[in-house]
């Protein structure tokens, strides 16, 4: 039986194997390209609501009740979109569940430029909610399973630097076109461009890995041989198993193996970070535009300090992928989590205009560094190819429904204890991150996924 570096048994036809000893190149960039445009736009439809709900405001269109019905519309769709993506990614294939949420939310978010009422514009939300809820989870779940072991980390969170640009973008694109013609169009160019994306990926293969782990054995050695050939590896000769009886496959496994002794540990793991990405970005990030506003700011000046705070999440992400395989993910998340931490407390007491938009990228950079180690590179790396999905998907759901309550946490302690209210609650769930992290994280920089799996996981080990 053939072994990989690490000593981990190719079994099968070796898809992980095969795929791992693959040399980076126009391949792995054609998957960065065909994953990242969807991302992208995926990034750019959930950060438009920031201009767009302080446009709103100022419009009379809406109020922050309704700027907070509207992102837990949001976040409840995407709850339901991270579960469901999870078991059809897991049951149907990577593939397949990518497709459906690109053309969901692309096609919500036509109609949501045409949106007659704020109570429309958010039941609207919630069905673009559902698509990019999906994207997310399956994105960076899919690409691991492409890349190989010793740069996984730079690439996946080269994919993040890509996914978001799309805060930056956001931001400055709102600036520039809402207080001239509104916030319409800032929908219109998300679903156009979802729509086209969808076209252009239909080409997007399935996962080799997957396919094996369902018993496919003569697709994903002919998808291997086809990967093998386009990258100028020689091509493994191995005779192919038979395929898996179907009253095996059918019984492959149920969410519940997450919560096994085996899993248990990476499950609460993966959660922790989910959570925490989920009341950072959601609960400030997305809330800066509004929270400028009510501070005396005008829709100019808060889109403009929002804008120049944007340019932390590229940054931020490139920090990560900068360090991702050098310093690994556990002292990665653990120190990020601590700096954040550190510059939430120090910015309600930011009363100037450039010590503000400085706290605030510092904060931005270190939140999207989080993003880039934990919810783009790490939490794919936890689970086996056949949970891959639902375990991310799970803990993808844990984050939205977070997200979602988090919201209507922000407006309250917002009423009573103005932004230290709001940024006390950040700091305190970034705490808790960084102590997770230092004492209970899994190191998984530079090792194949096979080896990562457990091998007493019912029907998922690999």
């Amino acid at each position: 039986m053939l072994q990989d570096a690490d000593g981990v048994a190719a079994a099968g036809i070796g898809a992980g194997w095969r795929m791992d000893r693959l040399p980076v190149g126009r391949f792995h960039r054609r998957m960065l390209a065909i994953i990242g445009a969807g991302m992208f736009l995926d990034g750019f439809e959930i950060y438009l609501s920031g201009g767009v709900l302080g446009a709103l405001v100022k419009d009379g269109w809406s109020d922050i009740r309704l700027n907070a019905a509207f992102v837990s519309a949001t976040m409840a769709g995407m709850v339901l979109g991270a579960w469901l993506s999870g078991v059809l990614g897991d049951r149907f294939g990577r593939r397949f569940s990518y497709q459906i949420n690109l053309a969901l939310f692309g096609a919500a978010s036509l109609a949501a430029a045409l949106a007659p009422t704020m109570e429309i514009l958010i039941g609207l939300r919630f069905v673009m909610g559902v698509g990019l809820g999906a994207e997310i989870v399956v994105g960076y779940a899919t690409f691991a399973e492409f890349v190989p072991p010793a740069t996984r980390g730079r690439w996946l969170a080269l994919l993040s630097v890509l996914t978001n640009c799309s805060l930056a973008v956001a931001s400055f694109l709102g600036l520039w076109l809402i207080p001239v013609v509104g916030w319409r169009p800032m929908f219109a160019i998300a679903g156009i461009g979802a729509l086209i994306v969808w076209f252009l990926r239909k080409s997007m293969p399935e996962s080799p890995r997957w396919l094996e782990s369902q018993g496919r054995f003569a697709e994903a050695d002919a998808l291997l041989r086809r990967i093998e050939a386009e990258t100028g590896a020689a091509t493994v000769a191995r005779s192919l198993p038979a395929s898996r009886p179907a009253q095996e496959l059918a019984a492959h496994g149920s969410v519940m193996d997450l919560f096994s002794p085996a899993l248990l540990r990476r499950t609460l793991l993966g959660i922790t970070i989910n959570v925490t990405v989920g009341f950072v970005v959601y609960g400030f990030v997305v809330w800066l535009p509004t929270l400028l506003l009510k501070q005396g700011h005008g829709i100019s000046a808060s889109l403009g300090f929002t804008a120049v705070m944007s340019i932390g999440a590229p940054v931020g992400a490139l920090c990560g992928m900068m360090l991702a395989d050098r310093v690994g993910r556990r002292l990665s998340l653990g120190g990020f989590s601590l700096l954040a931490a550190v510059f939430g407390a120090v910015y309600p007491f930011a009363h100037s205009a450039a010590l503000l938009m400085a706290c605030g990228f510092a904060i931005v950079t270190c939140i999207y560094a989080i993003i880039a180690l934990g919810f783009a590179v790490y939490v794919p790396e936890l689970f086996p190819t056949a949970y891959r999905l639902r375990g991310a998907g799970l803990c993808g759901t844990s984050g939205r429904v977070a997200s979602a309550g988090v919201q209507f946490a922000v407006v309250a302690l917002f009423a009573s204890a103005g932004l230290a209210g709001v940024v006390s609650l950040l700091v305190g769930i970034l705490l808790v991150q960084a102590f997770v992290m230092f004492a209970f994280g899994v190191e998984t920089a530079r090792r194949p996924l096979e080896a990562l799996s457990t091998a007493d996981v019912r029907a998922g080990s690999e």
